[in-house]
């Protein structure tokens, strides 16, 4: 029986499949922040009139650290009071969903096609 060889890949080909995959990574990373589609809280949900430290829930370390980075309290104001919003639409989880379980699919057929390959080429039809 035949040891089986695997078909060899040029260093081209290595190069541009790289390449395409940190694009693929940096895009999946990044388009969402650039669409607005993800990332920091954009809205505060309870503004204070008199931004104190103390208005604001900080503590004397708290206040220090944040006077240590350049902020007061007029500017921390948002930075502190901002709060993620974990809402969601039913469609846009069944889209997602939809996605992963398409993918999903394509993946095993693809692989199953390529293991049949394999299989034929090492132990023949």
């Amino acid at each position: 029986m035949a040891h089986y060889q695997p078909p060899k890949q040029g260093k081209a080909s290595q190069l541009v499949d790289v390449i395409v995959l940190v694009v693929m990574t940096v895009g999946a990373l990044f388009v969402p922040l650039w669409m607005g589609m993800a990332g920091a809280a954009k809205t505060v949900a309870e503004p204070v009139a008199d931004a104190t430290w103390e208005a604001l829930g900080q503590n004397a370390a708290q206040a220090a650290k944040y006077e240590a980075l350049g902020y007061t309290p007029e500017t921390a104001h948002d930075l502190i009071l901002a709060r993620f919003d974990y809402s969601f639409s039913v469609g846009a989880l069944v889209v997602m969903i939809a996605v992963i379980l398409l993918y999903y699919f394509l993946i095993l057929r693809f692989s199953e096609a390529e293991y049949r390959e394999v299989i034929s080429e090492k132990f023949g039809k």
